[in-house]
């Protein structure tokens, strides 16, 4: 098992500002835990008891709607960390966190990050960066909803997932996802999305492979209004 102060992925978010020390601390009482494509993290309404440092793996946050349907709020990468928000608010999960594909998350126990929220002022500031980074990327979300098109919206998504996220070894975006899903993030009806992305397909910006995409015209999709 790999010890914190010798984990690249800290270097991605908070945690890289506690430390040697407090680095050992923790690394002595986490716990790490390995999540099968498909399962569930945390639930919304669920308390957690500690946050988890993503190790490996993508998982999406989601929140279920007043009409039943979950709206994918963010995609989490290796070197995020989950949990804070509500750790810190003493609040129940506000987002579902399910897993993309097979995960190995650090899962931290609650006291240990309070401890060093109090104690270490320049872990508290990078925490709050995170936090303030977060509410800028809701602002946005909620601006582009209202202003841009489903089109523009997919479009963005499509580039966003391609260079946050990369992409196969024969050119297709890393992570797999559903129409579903597709619909989810952008705020549209499945049917909108699935008509979209076969526009893109059969205006060549697009190919497909199954439920894989691949980027064939970064540049038009980027222009798309």
């Amino acid at each position: 098992m790999s010890r914190c102060e010798q984990c690249i992925v800290r270097q991605f978010n908070s945690l890289k500002a506690l430390t040697k020390d407090e680095l050992l601390r923790v690394s002595g009482c986490k716990t790490v835990r390995f999540i099968k494509k498909g399962e569930i993290i945390f639930e919304e309404g669920e308390t957690l008891n500690g946050v988890y440092c993503v190790k490996d793996g993508i998982c999406k946050l989601s929140k279920l709607s007043a009409n039943g349907k979950d709206q994918i709020v963010k995609l989490v990468l290796k070197g995020d960390l989950l949990g804070q928000r509500s750790l810190i608010s003493e609040e129940s999960a506000n987002l579902t966190a399910m897993a993309l594909n097979d995960m190995e998350v650090c899962f931290i126990p609650k006291k240990e990050i309070i401890g060093d929220l109090k104690k270490n002022t320049n872990f508290s500031m990078e925490v709050l960066k995170d936090m303030a980074n977060d509410l800028k990327e809701a602002d946005n979300i909620i601006v582009d909803m209202t202003q841009k098109s489903v089109k523009q919206r997919l479009a963005e998504t499509l580039i966003y997932i391609h260079d946050s996220f990369g992409i196969t070894d024969d050119g297709y975006l890393s992570i797999i996802l559903s129409r579903e899903d597709f619909a989810s993030i952008v705020g549209t009806a499945t049917e909108s999305a699935i008509r979209v992305l076969s526009q893109f397909k059969k205006e060549k910006l697009i190919s497909t492979s199954g439920k894989q995409i691949r980027i064939e015209d970064m540049n038009a999709l980027k222009r798309i209004e």
